[in-house]
């Protein structure tokens, strides 16, 4: 069957811009689907035009009651990157859609900047906590950013000064390919411009020398996060996340949060990793949602509860960490919920404990450890070594041989 749909992108340049293709598809739709300005950017069309619908996943259901006729779907630059096409592609299968791109605001952002996009972060703010970004700032790292509006490079430029950052060169591109183009260039410390709704955001880093540099890689200082005794400690935590093996889109169960270092560091470790932890206790669920958002993580949906009552509504994971309230119970149905190849970390302090993870060793195979950290400390006037409460870790690999 051919396609039915098409998804034009389209600049601030309007119909002048597109190809051959996307113009014809306009010319002959019945229906064009789009946002205010993107029927203002092709207004010399004749079709029946509809506004995004709300709620927003309600347009699939639209589209649908649509088929038959020629609809058209107008979004901004490359449908498929940061964009509605991706909605719609999980929604229609591959042969129905047909996708005609224009320049996105990154590419037209990167040359004017004159930086290669193979060698920088591009993101987005639209719609999405900002705090999301902290993790990738970095001394010399260069960034795009899809902003949410006009208030937005004011409050990435807040994010910045607070983290040691208040150097950073910031530029800000509004109406990008239009005959009201703008570019606003400032340093994160002065930012102090009224910019227009729809811009880009461009980012070069440049930290002070007191600056809190904290690595996507798993072993983030304790200091960093707030607790209150109970945590993963950074050596250990580092051990279990590397064993977890973050990976883009996957979602791991944090079962007994804490204070959420676990789960913070697995969403830092990878583009695009979810987390869902259980914590019975209010205030380490309070501290697990104040360090999820110190340290870019978030989107870490916090759930009230205990294991295994808590986990029967939950999407299956990818991954899954016990890090407290471990029981057989609780296990057996995270074992059964966990994804084909999916990995799964017990941690135990317990000797209890400790003898539930020899049965699971000799039962299911894996790889059982145990790690001692000492850590210089001084006595006096002296220093010797202080070892931490020894740590054994079972983990494994479902269905891995």
């Amino acid at each position: 069957m051919s396609a039915w749909l098409d998804v034009v992108g389209i600049g601030e340049d309007g119909v002048e811009g597109l190809s051959s293709n996307a113009l014809n598809v306009l010319k002959d739709a019945e229906i064009i689907i789009g946002g205010e300005r993107h029927h203002k950017l092709s207004d010399d069309f004749k079709a029946q035009r509809l506004s995004w619908p709300s709620p927003f996943d309600s347009l699939v259901e639209e589209i649908i009651s649509f088929k038959g006729k020629k609809i058209v779907i107008l979004v901004t630059g490359d449908p498929l990157w940061f964009s509605v096409g991706a909605r719609l592609s999980r929604a229609f299968k591959s042969g129905d859609i047909t996708f005609h791109p224009q320049l996105s605001a990154f590419q037209l952002a990167s040359v004017r900047m004159g930086w290669s996009l193979a060698d920088i972060e591009t993101l987005t703010a639209h719609g999405r906590p900002i705090e999301q970004l902290v993790s990738f700032f970095q001394p010399g790292q260069k960034m795009i950013v899809l902003t949410s509006g006009s208030e937005t490079p004011k409050e990435i430029a807040m994010l910045l000064n607070e983290r040691g950052f208040e150097n950073s060169e910031m530029t800000v591109f509004a109406n990008m390919g239009g005959n009201k183009e703008q570019r606003f260039d400032s340093l994160a410390s002065e930012w102090n411009y009224n910019v227009p709704d729809f811009n880009t955001l461009a980012i070069n880093c440049i930290c002070n020398p007191n600056a809190k540099i904290n690595s996507s890689s798993p072993g983030l200082d304790d200091s960093n996060f707030i607790h209150d005794g109970n945590i993963t400690k950074k050596e250990v935590r580092a051990i279990t996340v590397s064993k977890l093996m973050p990976m883009r889109g996957a979602l791991l169960w944090d079962i007994g949060l804490g204070c959420g270092s676990v789960s913070i560091e697995w969403m830092r470790s990878s583009y695009d990793c979810k987390a869902i932890g259980i914590e019975p206790k209010k205030e380490r669920r309070e501290m697990a949602k104040k360090n999820a958002y110190i340290l870019g993580a978030p989107k870490l949906e916090i759930l009230s509860g205990s294991a295994p009552e808590g986990l029967e509504n939950l999407l299956n994971p990818d991954a899954i960490f016990i890090g407290g309230g471990f029981t057989r119970q609780t296990f057996d149905i995270c074992w059964g919920r966990l994804k084909p190849f999916g990995r799964i970390v017990v941690n135990a302090v317990t000797l209890e404990t400790e003898v539930e993870l020899l049965k699971l060793k000799e039962k299911y195979g894996g790889e059982l450890v145990r790690l001692n950290i000492q850590k210089i400390e001084e006595i006096g006037s002296r220093t010797a070594w202080r070892p931490h409460m020894p740590v054994t870790q079972w983990s494994k690999i479902k269905n891995a041989r």
